[in-house]
């Protein structure tokens, strides 16, 4: 006999699940929203990413439309078919000299560029050892790399070595972000590579948030601690943030860049970055290399945001580049008092669960080179007017 079709009150469609979903995070307070902001506008900005001031420089902005005039508005295709135009390896060339390495590979994002690397060095039978505060990316790498990833405490060379102990002969690497996006503070680099050179591994780096900002002219961690262009050291970062574009790159040997080149797959099946980011990145790579000083000035406002944070009472991890927080009592504290200083013309960051663990809420703010000390002051007011209860 035929089955009895259900009736229309009893029929269930195939995303019904995600109403559920929605209401759990509404009872949960962890409900995210697309904010659309105008071209211009007058909050004070210490969100975003810019370090250092590029993204509306005339000489970025101006390259940006002169590439799309050029070249198009997009690549056209992967970088092995027909998306890789003379910008794309002129920025390569001059990203490599600039930060010490042998060669360097332009992708779509940051977040492929990790992809890229931890898939195509990781793989069925290697070991990665991961810092428990890396960004998603990379734990998203780890996850598809096939390989066997252990989680290893935050900024701790020494549960790194016990772990490549314990996998001793495999094919390891090590990875880390170099300045950790959540507090700021910064990786030990140099401790970290003599533990991966004891047993043979290599050593990753993600440094988004070093690049520009920390390294002799803003050059990267890794050249700050001397490590940049050695044979067992890869970098990645992203062109999105000190270079005020969209964007990643990873470099490292030429052999690990020609081997990225055949074996990562979101460097073969995607579209190669658009003309117009590869442009403005290129742009801004000049800036930075022609002016030293931008990447000291970060720093200092970074510093100058701390230190008056920190005489006003609040708790604020001290700052190793350009990422500062401010510690928030809760994750309600939190959203609300980033809601409270928008009110007020500020623009911060806010991490609460689920992007950070329970109990460390805080506020995250973007210490910019083009920041006058007019702006970091009313800044700072804005935020001890708006502070919640406990917060001091």
């Amino acid at each position: 006999m035929p089955q009895a079709q259900p009736t229309p009150s009893a029929r269930r469609t195939a995303f019904d699940w995600t109403g559920a979903e929605a209401r759990r995070r509404a009872e949960a307070g962890l409900v995210r929203t697309l904010r659309p902001r105008p071209a211009e506008s007058d909050l004070l900005d210490l969100a975003g990413n810019d370090y250092l001031g590029l993204t509306r420089h005339p000489q970025v902005t101006g390259a940006a439309a002169e590439a799309a005039r050029r070249w198009g508005a997009g690549a056209t295709g992967s970088r092995l078919v027909t998306g890789t135009t003379r910008l794309h390896t002129t920025l390569e060339e001059e990203l490599a000299a600039f930060c010490g390495f042998e060669a360097a590979l332009v992708f779509s994002s940051g977040y492929t560029a990790n992809l890229a690397a931890l898939t195509a060095l990781g793989g069925p039978g290697a070991l990665i050892v991961s810092d428990a505060a890396n960004h998603a990316s990379i734990v998203d790498g780890c996850r598809l790399a096939r390989a066997e990833a252990e989680v290893v405490p935050h900024a701790d060379p020494e549960a790194v070595r016990k772990t490549l102990e314990a996998h001793e002969g495999r094919r390891a690497l090590a990875v880390s972000d170099s300045v950790f996006s959540v507090d700021g503070d910064r990786a030990p680099l140099e401790e970290l590579a003599a533990v991966c050179r004891a047993y043979g591994a290599g050593l990753v780096v993600d440094d988004a948030h070093g690049f520009g900002v920390l390294g002799e002219g803003g050059r990267g961690a890794l050249h700050g601690a001397g490590l940049a262009g050695d044979e067992d050291v890869v970098a990645t970062l992203t062109l999105s943030k000190s270079l005020g574009s969209q964007g990643g790159a990873v470099l490292g040997p030429a052999r690990v860049i020609e081997h990225l080149v055949n074996a990562a797959r979101t460097f073969i099946f995607d579209t190669g970055l658009a003309p117009a980011a590869t442009g403005a990145a290129l742009a801004s790579l000049r800036l930075i290399a022609a002016d030293p000083g931008l990447a000291a000035r970060a720093r200092a406002v970074a510093g100058t945001l701390h230190r008056t944070l920190t005489e006003a009472g609040f708790v604020s991890a001290r700052p190793d580049a350009a990422v500062v927080s401010v510690h928030a009592p809760g994750p309600e504290e939190a959203l609300r008092w980033a809601a409270d200083c928008r009110e007020q013309g500020l623009s911060v960051g806010c991490f609460r669960p689920p992007s950070v663990p329970d109990g460390i809420s805080r506020l995250r703010l973007t210490a910019r080179a083009d920041l006058t000390d007019a702006e970091i002051g009313r800044a700072v007011a804005t935020i001890v007017r708006t502070a919640p209860a406990g917060a001091r």
